[in-house]
């Protein structure tokens, strides 16, 4: 059973940044998918970002609402996946959840929550204006 879990939420003013990393534990996997969503109060979840591998090679999607300043990004020896997150807004006040699947998703579907096996519980960003 894959378990992933999140850190590094927390209150940062807007223009600040903040580092979440999702560390997964029960499954080495070579090759995934792994993404960020995101939750804010009285929203639906949606899509930030995500990072797709198989072997040494790689590569990551974003929302347009973060592209520019987010950076997903994984530690193939930590077998963590973080996100940098630059420039931050008001708007990006939610809670911030890992997501994973040992598939190599199709980038026509990376944004679909369904797609994807394991969910962490998800840790709060709070950006104060």
């Amino acid at each position: 059973q894959v378990q992933l879990v999140e850190s590094g939420g927390g209150l940062v003013q807007a223009g600040g940044s903040l580092r979440l990393s999702c560390a997964a534990s029960g499954r080495t996997f070579t090759s995934s998918t792994m993404a960020w969503f995101r939750q804010a109060p009285g929203k639906e979840r949606e899509f930030v970002a995500t990072i797709r591998w198989s072997g040494r090679t790689s590569t990551t999607y974003y929302a347009d609402s973060v592209k520019g300043r987010f950076t997903v990004s994984r530690d193939n020896a930590k077998n963590t996946v973080d996100l940098q997150m630059n420039s931050l807004n008001p708007e990006d006040t939610a809670v911030y959840y890992c997501a994973a699947t040992s598939r190599l998703l199709s980038i026509a579907v990376v944004t679909i929550m369904r797609q994807y096996d394991y969910w962490g519980q998800g840790t709060q960003v709070t950006v104060s204006s």
